[in-house]
């Protein structure tokens, strides 16, 4: 058994501090306020007054560390996951952006061939996240458009099957001729169907919601604007209890006021930090390709050549940071916004997401000024070390 003592233990509910975590067979084993309960086999680390929160869950990730989700390539893939799992993603969804149907479908492939090998030593990918092609080509954003299709039952399928049961997420625009039926079709396949990229109304995206779509893809990025007069698909997901917002809170894609505007209105247990992040996170300014589509990253933004935003070079631990030093979102929302929303909505928080007795002990580590000095996996140490400096 591993002990880390003298820690600031991040639960759902409130921060334990001084709080201790005990770690035994890759589970949680137990949490408690103050000192632990005193055993002889246990190995103690003292970790001088850390954060302990649970590993962030990202739903929406392209890519980091110069390698990109969308390929057949196996080995960038995961050198993509292994990047973020340094930033303390411990699960991820793997996110394709819009392709030729064959490469996504051989993309979706080669995900699902590493989510089946089980552990593979660089993170822990649990499904696929399709965001397109059945998108709106007026809200495109970096999406190729010569790709983009009209809603297409048999393309869906076509890519279902090569995921083999792995697609966890689908982004689709239901106000195109035939979203509502694809919309159906996803949420029937038992795929999590999210409404993103569109030009839907109000009304439109109430019904979109209101037929199964459970997840607003980055909110208010790609999408008709809200108005005081037409709400639009921020104004539905915000008030559909049922309907879970990614946000991507970089400080670039959505002002701090919206931030804590969503937060106050939908609350942290709908309300899923995500980073979009593509192949420029980590790396230097220059150009980078996601998918067939090439994009400039300089001052850690990501644009198109015209300028418009092209994903981030954000990681899930900046994102926590954000929101709790400039924003001021207590760490303890922050924790839920970064891992047990995403968990909930995946329906794997039986195992992950919170630090609680019975989970995996899948933690972050985080120093006095939010910074990752330690990732747990599975109560592994997988990078950084638990010695306080």
């Amino acid at each position: 058994m591993v002990i880390v003592v003298n820690a600031r233990v991040v639960t759902p509910h409130q921060v334990l501090d001084p709080g201790w975590v005990a770690v035994e067979e890759g589970r949680i084993a137990g949490v408690g306020r103050g000192d632990p309960p005193a055993r002889s086999d246990a190995v103690l680390h003292d970790l001088g007054g850390r954060f302990v929160l649970p590993g962030f869950i990202d739903l929406h990730m392209h890519g980091g560390g110069g390698a990109q989700i969308t390929t057949d390539d196996q080995e960038e893939i995961l050198t993509a996951v292994a990047f973020h799992r340094r930033h303390g993603t411990t699960s991820t969804l793997a996110s394709l952006v819009t392709d030729r149907l064959d490469r996504m479908a051989a993309s979706v492939a080669a995900i699902a061939e590493i989510i089946r090998s089980g552990d593979t030593g660089r993170g822990r990918i649990v499904g696929v996240h399709l965001e397109g092609p059945f998108l709106n080509p007026a809200k495109k954003g970096s999406h190729h458009a010569e790709h983009l299709l009209a809603p297409d039952r048999a393309a869906l399928r076509h890519l279902l099957k090569a995921g083999d049961g792995t697609v966890r997420v689908v982004t689709l625009a239901p106000e195109l001729p035939g979203g509502m039926d694809l919309l159906r079709e996803v949420t029937e396949a038992g795929v999590i169907a999210a409404v993103g990229h569109t030009e839907a109304d109000y009304d439109q995206a109430r019904d979109a919601f209101a037929s199964g779509a459970r997840l607003a893809t980055h909110l208010f990025n790609a999408m008709r604007h809200f108005h005081h007069r037409d709400p639009g698909p921020a104004g539905a997901a915000l008030a559909d209890e049922n309907v879970v917002c990614e946000l991507i809170n970089d400080g670039v894609h959505v002002h701090d006021e919206a931030v804590r505007m969503t937060l106050s209105a939908a609350g942290s247990d709908r309300v899923a930090f995500v980073t979009d992040a593509t192949p420029a996170a980590g790396m230097t300014s220059g150009r980078y390709h996601l998918g067939p589509v090439p994009v400039f990253a300089e001052e850690g933004t990501v644009k198109l050549a015209d300028g418009t935003l092209a994903g981030s070079t954000l990681t899930m631990d900046a994102t926590v940071r954000h929101a709790v030093r400039d924003i001021g979102v207590s760490i303890v929302d922050a924790a839920i916004a970064a891992a047990t929303t995403p968990a909930h909505l995946l329906g794997i928080s039986d195992r992950t997401g919170a630090i609680q007795p019975g989970k995996d002990a899948d933690l972050v580590v985080l120093d006095r000024t939010l910074r990752v000095s330690a990732v747990m996996a599975g109560g592994e140490v997988v990078h950084g070390s638990l010695t306080a400096p």
